[in-house]
């Protein structure tokens, strides 16, 4: 079932850029930001995380939590976090369970080639757990301002 604003968030736990688990019930009584993006370190969800990170005091002072999911592996979520000095944890999505959950894991096409691939997408989830809102035409460099 593919998630719905005004639908509970599919709940999760997967393991972070550490090998720490993290599970959506952690953050109960927080708004979570919850961004699906394709590669780490591409041109373009660089500028989305670079967005975010230099809107995170905002976020923060909103009661939201960041949270960026994408199939790469936790070493290079913690090259990613290092390079560009993310503040926020990266989840490690690398059997695609995430994506598929919340329907992100799709099939896309590249000069002619089709491939399976993640859709970005962010969802904002209440301290509730319910979906309020889904961003799926994204503005990498003003994504911050898309979410609050």
């Amino acid at each position: 079932m593919t998630p719905q604003i005004g639908k509970p968030a599919p709940l999760f736990e997967a393991q972070n850029q550490d090998g720490e688990t993290i599970k959506l019930s952690d953050f109960l009584g927080k708004k979570v930001v919850l961004y699906f993006y394709p590669k780490d370190s591409t041109p373009k969800c660089t500028d989305q995380a670079c967005n975010l990170r230099d809107n995170y005091d905002a976020l923060l002072a909103k009661g939201m939590v960041v949270i960026g999911v994408s199939a790469d592996s936790a070493k290079s979520h913690k090259k990613f976090i290092k390079k560009y000095e993310l503040p926020f944890d990266l989840l490690v999505d690398e059997e695609h369970e995430l994506c598929e959950k919340y329907g992100v894991w799709v099939e896309k096409s590249m000069y002619g080639k089709k491939f399976m691939g993640v859709f970005r997408t962010t969802f904002v989830i209440d301290e509730k757990g319910i979906i309020t809102e889904i961003i799926d035409k994204i503005d990498a460099n003003d994504h911050a301002n898309q979410i609050m």
